[in-house]
């Protein structure tokens, strides 16, 4: 099957499904032998009556690719195990059309792996229900086992059907849209770090070659003033000893003006190499902050990666425990767009969230509270006021409870502390003790 061309078909975009009936969505007149005793509970529908057009969305949503291709080897599919990812999510694709060529077993590892979503949707009995237990899991971010649940669920109906194959279509373009703007940044990262390499090379071989003049230069004027003395020597000897003292005196001056002269370059000199010093430190200073903001970068990129990841298994009862359970944070500061998802981050991870806006619209009082109830007090440098960043540094210290600045107020860096606190979560202080 992995050998066969599959067709993609017609594109899902928002006036195929304007022109898409109920029965084009779900094929509900799939028969079934008397004797044979159903394989979901009764009105639920199977992968196989779904139109083709969500069964990509399916198996690429809430399925694994080792999850898939452990079904395709049981079925005894052909090159399941070398097989590319695309080629085994193809394959899966045209078995979750075939009832009796692999299907059902694709819906029984479907019900197994989201048994936990499916019993939450079971309590929803409406449209609107459903609907709204829905929303709850996206708020929440558990994604593939609710799309799995809401979509069998036999209250669905075609409206609904859509609206969350859309809500799942324009996730993928967001998670798409944000690995694309880090990769952008860090590669313009990269080109910057390289340009001022090869300015800091130049200038440092333009201070290394000033010095070397400036050596060179100091040699000759006291090789030229010692051979100006003995010139000056040899002619006084030669002269009788009652030479005329404005002559001697003429000479000194003469030497003093020159001497003065070598100090003033020196001193010149000197002022440039101070300059090139202090340009070659501020250069390094910058060179080290760029480094260290692409290594932050870095960091935040691979942490989100690792979220993603985590969210595509989300669904699975074997995840285990949250990993901030018993924890209180709190978020000073941001951007009052962003909080309804760091919240939703967090309450994922297990966390208890409090927010305070930094003073714009709150009392600065309330402060002093919520950082008591808290185990860690975490703040954007660049979205919170000066205000309230000193009075938290001075709150925390005071009250022993860790701070953790972050590098600017987006998700990226919510993700990282949040591993960070998920790391170190052991040691951290509860309000519980």
């Amino acid at each position: 099957m992995l050998n066969q061309p599959v067709s993609a078909g017609p594109s899902l975009g928002a006036s195929t499904w304007g022109n898409l009936s109920l029965p084009a969505l779900v094929d509900r007149t799939t028969s079934r032998h008397p004797d044979e005793r159903p394989d979901t509970p009764m009105g639920r529908k199977r992968i196989w009556e779904f139109a083709t057009h969500l069964h990509c969305s399916i198996i690429g949503t809430c399925l694994s690719t080792s999850g898939l291709r452990h079904i395709l080897c049981k079925l005894g599919v052909k090159d399941a195990k070398s097989a590319s990812e695309h080629d085994v999510h193809a394959s899966g694709v045209l078995v979750a059309n075939q009832r009796h060529g692999g299907a059902k077993l694709l819906h029984k590892a479907l019900d197994r792996r989201h048994r936990v979503a499916i019993n939450q949707f079971d309590k929803a009995k409406t449209t609107e229900e459903v609907r709204a237990t829905w929303r709850e899991a996206l708020q929440r971010g558990e994604i593939p086992g609710a799309y799995w649940a809401a979509l069998t669920h036999p209250a669905t109906d075609d409206t609904l059907l859509r609206e969350i194959f859309g809500d799942v279509h324009m996730l993928s373009h967001l998670v798409g849209a944000a690995n694309r703007a880090d990769i952008r940044r860090l590669r313009q990262l990269e080109c910057e770090t390289a340009e001022l390499e090869a300015k800091v090379a130049r200038q440092q071989k333009q201070l290394h070659d000033a010095a070397v003049s400036r050596e060179v230069t100091i040699r000759d004027l006291r090789q030229a003033l010692e051979e100006r003395l003995l010139r000056e020597r040899a002619a006084t000897c030669e002269n009788s000893t009652g030479s005329d003292p404005r002559i001697l005196g003429e000479l000194a001056a003469d030497l003093k003006r020159r001497l003065g002269t070598a100090e003033t370059r020196c001193e010149r000199l000197e002022g440039e190499l101070q300059a090139c010093r202090s340009a070659l430190t501020a250069e390094r200073n910058t060179l080290a902050a760029i480094e260290k903001q692409d290594h932050d970068l870095r960091q935040e990129l691979a942490q989100i990666e690792a979220t993603l990841a985590r969210l595509a298994d989300i669904g699975d009862a074997a995840a285990g425990p949250p990993r901030l359970a018993n924890l209180t944070l709190l978020y000073v500061g941001g951007r009052p767009a962003q909080v309804g998802h760091l919240r939703a981050f967090a309450e994922r991870a297990g966390a208890d969230f409090l927010h305070h806006d930094g003073g714009l619209e709150e009392r600065g009082g309330m402060l002093q509270g919520l950082v008591s109830r808290a185990d860690a007090v975490l703040f954007p440098v660049d979205c919170v006021s000066h205000a309230a960043m000193l009075l938290v540094k001075r709150i925390c210290h005071q009250s022993g409870k860790p701070m953790m600045p972050l590098r600017s107020a987006g998700l990226a860096s919510f993700c990282s502390a949040l591993n960070q606190c998920a790391a170190t979560a052991p040691f951290l202080p509860s309000q519980g003790d």
